[in-house]
């Protein structure tokens, strides 16, 4: 599995990484889906992986991570996110919200720190506010976590990018969603030294779903707006290079771009997570012809596709 200094954290992490949200969301805690889990997760630390990528409010993703690979905790960087409720009673993006976020998330996996915490994509102006910010900083004089981080798109993750607050961005960045690209995102968080984690990266496997010829992708919240902006880009015509196996198109794409260190795919199923593997290690170059077709595709049609937080 090929490996990256993580920006100024000078952590390696693998560029493929897990996340969690399928598995919490997804799986119950009953042994045979906890033996799922582990199966997925062990799986993919044997393989070289090493970042996993979870949030208080994936469901049960915190416990599950805790009841399969706790054990081997220095094999890999632990990422989590805060500020939603995440079954904890009070307000979102409050200080003590975040605040018993970390100390849930820690009692949840297991674990005495984390490697990062990352805000979850919250708007500007709780980051203008400052003080969920500062609790993250306070975690990390306790050691409750090495680093700090946002999690976001748009307005908010240049906000976050500009303030130099913040060590590492999760943000957008796909086929479909190249808001990141264009903005100057990614350059001016690579720039800054930000470790940077790209979610989203296959799209929800929604251009594999176009060119299956479906009529529509419905799973997560955002499949149906990739979806559409995906059959839109396709219908232009033949891509010049284009492999058959759209995750390799679209990992291709995502690796064929300097700025990103690790990509987040998350799978519950054991095999998707063996066909990732091999997709890694057989190499991801993309004819450099299908990455420019690509972008020119989405510049000549998205003028207005903005990234859903």
């Amino acid at each position: 599995m090929k490996t990256t200094t993580f920006g100024k954290t000078g952590a390696k992490v693998s560029a493929l990484g897990v996340g969690l949200a399928e598995i919490g969301y997804e799986l119950s805690m009953s042994d045979g889906d906890v033996k799922q889990a582990g199966d997925v997760l062990n799986r993919a630390l044997d393989s070289g992986i090493n970042f996993l990528d979870t949030a208080e409010c994936y469901g049960i993703s915190e416990e599950l991570i805790g009841r399969t690979v706790t054990g081997r905790r220095k094999e890999f960087f632990l990422a989590t996110k805060g500020g939603h409720l995440g079954g904890q009673s009070g307000t979102a993006w409050t200080p003590e919200t975040v605040a018993g976020n970390v100390n849930n998330s820690l009692q949840r996996m297991k674990v005495d720190h984390v490697d990062l915490v990352q805000l979850h994509s919250c708007g500007i102006d709780v980051l203008e506010q400052g003080d969920v910010i500062r609790v993250l900083q306070d975690a990390r004089k306790a050691g409750k976590t090495r680093f700090i981080g946002y999690s976001g798109d748009n307005e908010s993750a240049h906000w976050a990018v500009d303030s130099g607050l913040f060590d590492t961005l999760q943000t957008s960045f796909n086929i479909a969603d190249q808001g990141a690209r264009v903005s100057g995102l990614l350059k001016k968080a690579e720039a800054r030294g930000m470790g940077i984690i790209i979610k989203r990266p296959i799209a929800g496997g929604t251009w594999g779903a176009v060119r299956r010829g479906k009529t529509e992708q419905h799973v997560r919240g955002y499949d149906d707006t990739y979806f559409n902006r995906n059959k839109e880009m396709a219908d232009l015509g033949p891509i010049p290079g284009e492999p058959a196996d759209p995750v390799a198109f679209a990992l291709g794409f995502l690796f064929s771009h300097p700025e990103p260190d690790v990509a987040i795919v998350g799978t519950k199923n054991p095999k998707h997570m063996e066909s990732n593997l091999k997709l890694m290690d057989a190499g991801l170059k993309l004819d450099s012809h299908a990455v420019e077709e690509m972008h020119r595709r989405f510049e000549k049609l998205g003028k207005d596709w903005r990234t859903q937080s």
